[in-house]
């Protein structure tokens, strides 16, 4: 009866922790689109609340933490059990950074007072981030669902990601040559762009991580990435 009441106990705590970690999944998918609409729109208020959204993404993870140590603590729970609460602190963290970045670009929405404005820039900007938002909302599915080749597609797609951020990179660079006006909105963008990369980094950690619960080893292979050298050598970390 004892162990049959303490394995409901953890059933519960792990429920918790699932529902706590796609709370957080949602904020953190609203908070991407919700910047980057921002940026476009040149909507400050809407940045303004991506930046105090962020507070809340902050607490939950804060929740999740604890909840998982105390977990822990009092189920002392063994092999796939363990990995399981593991993975929810693991993802929890990925998200509170998915959540900084998506900050840091609605904290630069206000900066963005030129009249400069190119479509096409923009568009860039607005597929890259389609693109890894998908990716975010799969690697929770796959998270949820414990759905490792669902997982594995997500962690194989981020070279896609890296080839769109240089190519929207060498036209930002473009732009700044033809008119030295341009430099700093292409700045801004520039940096934008590097967040959004980021995140997509992020959404291929949680695929790692749901490798690492399912298998109960990390990937031994290398991660897929595109060229980004000269991208990471001209943009300074945030």
């Amino acid at each position: 009866m004892g162990s049959e009441h303490t394995v409901k106990a953890f059933d519960s705590d792990l429920q918790e922790l699932t529902r706590l970690v796609a709370e957080m999944g949602g904020i953190a998918e609203r908070m991407i689109v919700d910047s980057v609409d921002a940026l476009i729109r040149r909507d400050v208020a809407l940045g303004q609340r991506v930046v105090a959204t962020d507070v809340e993404l902050d607490a939950l993870q804060k929740r999740i933490e604890e909840r998982a140590v105390l977990t822990i603590a009092r189920r002392q729970p063994m092999a796939v059990d363990l990995r399981e609460i593991v993975g929810a602190m693991r993802v929890a963290t990925d998200l509170e950074r998915i959540g900084d970045l998506a900050k840091n670009m609605g904290k630069r929405v206000a900066a963005l007072e030129t009249d400069f404005h190119p479509l096409k820039l923009f568009r860039g900007l607005e597929h890259m981030t389609d693109l890894v938002q998908q990716q975010v909302k799969s690697v929770l599915d796959a998270y949820a669902a414990h759905d490792l080749p669902a997982a594995m597609a997500v962690w194989k797609g981020d070279e896609e990601v890296d080839a769109i951020c240089t190519s929207l990179f060498r036209e930002l660079l473009t732009y700044m040559m033809e008119d030295p006006r341009n430099i700093s909105f292409c700045i801004h963008l520039m940096f934008c762009a590097k967040n959004i990369e980021r995140i997509g980094d992020h959404a291929t950690n949680i695929a790692e991580t749901v490798f690492y619960m399912i298998e109960g080893q990390a990937i031994t292979d290398k991660r897929p990435k595109g060229d980004m050298t000269t991208f990471a050598t001209t943009v300074p970390n945030t």
